[in-house]
């Protein structure tokens, strides 16, 4: 049975440095399936300056990850769910200085369920994201600990159609493109390593899916300006495919919209909220 220290619990990095070029943030963009009719996210001297997706930040954040321990069996790790907070838009280069902490680890009973947020700002100190991993340790749970609050659920209004829609192919290399910005997990490149995982062949990275929504939400109600997002948190509820086909739907509610992404076959990203300035 796999063993939770929880005395990783508020332990936080020493601070880790992330120097990046306009060329990191055109990858990304690319790596979530931007196009060249998106000039903004992927040229250089696009009119106006290149703009960098609020969600980004996940790239620079997986360098700063705290410690869940010794021992840990990263095969038994589900990403479950993702939150970002912006406190103003990413610069297009530069560099970021970061910290991670792991806030919490919560009993489910049949996991463990790791919280950490790891936190960037400027080389002058000026906060710039907050993200935020909610990672279940399968078969980790029964160890008496805190169960943790129940999450408030979101949920799209019945029979109301969404106010944006978006659906695009995902490409059968997105998996091997996206993991060039830093996730390298052979699950979603290896089919050997898939089919370990419980796989019949690869997956897309969660963060790619999620990040795909971000593009949604940038591109269609924000009009493509990167500073309104101040928010998005989303739950990982089935995988994607390279090859499937993918439509991310926004709700407008108070203060920004409901999103939910589904492929033809299962809802992808649920409990989604997305908070726009």
């Amino acid at each position: 049975m796999p063993k939770v220290d929880l005395n990783v619990i508020g332990k936080k990095t020493e601070p880790v440095v992330f120097e990046y070029t306009w060329r990191d943030v055109v990858l990304y963009a690319l790596g979530v399936g931007a196009t060249a009719e998106e000039l903004s996210l992927v040229y250089e001297n696009a009119p106006g300056g290149l703009k960098v997706l609020p969600s980004f930040c996940v790239v620079p954040a997986v360098r700063a990850f705290p410690k869940f321990g010794d021992d840990i069996d990263w095969s038994l790790m589900l990403h479950g769910e993702h939150t970002i907070r912006l406190s103003r838009p990413i610069p297009a280069e530069g560099k970021l200085v970061q910290t991670g902490v792991i806030t919490d680890i919560f009993d489910k009973g049949k996991g463990a369920v790791f919280h950490a947020k790891i936190t960037g700002e400027t080389e002058d100190g000026r906060h710039l994201y907050d993200a935020h991993w909610a990672i279940f340790y399968l078969g980790a749970g029964g160890f008496g600990g805190d169960p943790g609050p129940k999450t408030k659920p979101v949920t799209p209004p019945e029979k109301v159609a969404p106010d944006f829609s978006f659906t695009c192919k995902v490409a059968e290399n997105q998996a091997a493109l996206y993991r060039l910005s830093g996730d390298r997990n052979p699950l979603h490149i290896d089919p050997a390593a898939a089919r370990r995982g419980g796989f019949d062949r690869p997956i897309l990275h969660g963060l790619c899916t999620y990040g795909i929504a971000t593009r949604a939400l940038v591109n269609i109600p924000l009009a493509g300006d990167v500073s309104r997002l101040k928010e998005f948190r989303a739950r990982f509820t089935s995988s994607v495919y390279p090859g499937d086909t993918l439509t991310t739907e926004g709700w407008k509610t108070e203060g920004g919209y409901i999103v939910q992404a589904k492929t033809e076959h299962n809802i992808v990203l649920s409990n989604a909220l997305a908070l726009i300035k």
